[in-house]
């Protein structure tokens, strides 16, 4: 089956791909496994000097996917693996040893947004946003919301934007410090490739270890954040109130039957 996961390499800078860009690069159960393991195959890869995080097609990732959401409504089991993967990315893409620039090519939706927030750089599309709506579907913003959005913006600026669901748009990220440049979409890769080409042409033991220092700002308060966020999460994702939103954001009354089991 496919993973939704695409790698390749120019020279020096190794370009992942979210690859499923007919369903806006939305997050199934194979990526969501695929984001745990990639960064430490490219880790292990001792050509590889820098990494470009974009999507295929018009989004960088619409979120989570829904038929993944439902079958995490019906399943406790599933939910805790999910929980326990998703720490495992975090903890990932927080210990990766090669800086990575973001190409957000179109909208990045939750845990896209987080991928994005997780990068070391962020160019973005004119056609680009991010957003992370979990706490409008009903859900805690445990898995990254809450805690990488106040490092990126000040913490009045993150809460208005996670309370809310309201969308960033690139030019208001650029104003923000969250984004570096905001280019044209036709421009983006070559911009990307530019900077990443740049990176990868430091000397890597001091642009790594010196990555690892920042990287300690976030895996610091990770550590006292995450596992309560992401608990939180998982009980949610059984709640009433979450799957009825869900319900009416896709305007499907069948999205849960009344005899589906929810714990």
């Amino acid at each position: 089956m496919p993973d939704g996961l695409r790698v390749t390499a120019q020279g020096a800078v190794r370009v992942v791909t979210l690859d499923r860009p007919d369903q806006l690069n939305v997050v199934d159960a194979a990526m969501h496994r695929r984001l745990r393991d990639v960064w430490a195959e490219i880790s292990d890869d001792d050509d590889a000097r820098c990494v470009i995080l974009t999507g295929a097609g018009k989004a960088f990732s619409g979120g989570g996917d829904f038929s993944f959401l439902k079958a995490q409504h019906r399943s406790l089991p599933l939910r805790h693996r999910i929980s326990t993967e998703a720490v495992d990315i975090l903890d990932a893409l927080l210990g990766f040893r090669l800086p990575i620039v973001a190409a957000v090519n179109g909208p990045a939706v939750g845990l896209g947004a987080s991928l994005v927030l997780c990068s070391d750089l962020v160019l973005m599309s004119t056609k680009s946003y991010l957003c992370d709506p979990h706490v409008s579907i009903g859900l805690p913003a445990g898995d990254g919301g809450a805690l990488l959005w106040p490092y990126a913006m000040s913490m009045a600026q993150a809460k208005e934007f996670i309370f809310t669901g309201e969308r960033l748009t690139a030019q208001r990220a650029a104003e923000l410090g969250v984004a570096n440049r905001v280019t044209e979409p036709d421009d983006l890769m070559a911009a990307a490739s530019t900077l990443a080409e740049r990176l990868a042409a430091q000397p890597s033991r001091a642009l790594q270890i010196t990555k690892r220092l920042f990287s300690k700002h976030f895996s610091t308060a990770a550590a006292s954040m995450v596992d309560f966020g992401l608990s939180a999460e998982t009980v949610e994702l059984g709640a009433e109130e979450h799957i009825a939103k869900i319900r009416e954001f896709i305007g499907d009354a069948n999205t849960m039957e009344s005899n589906d089991p929810v714990h």
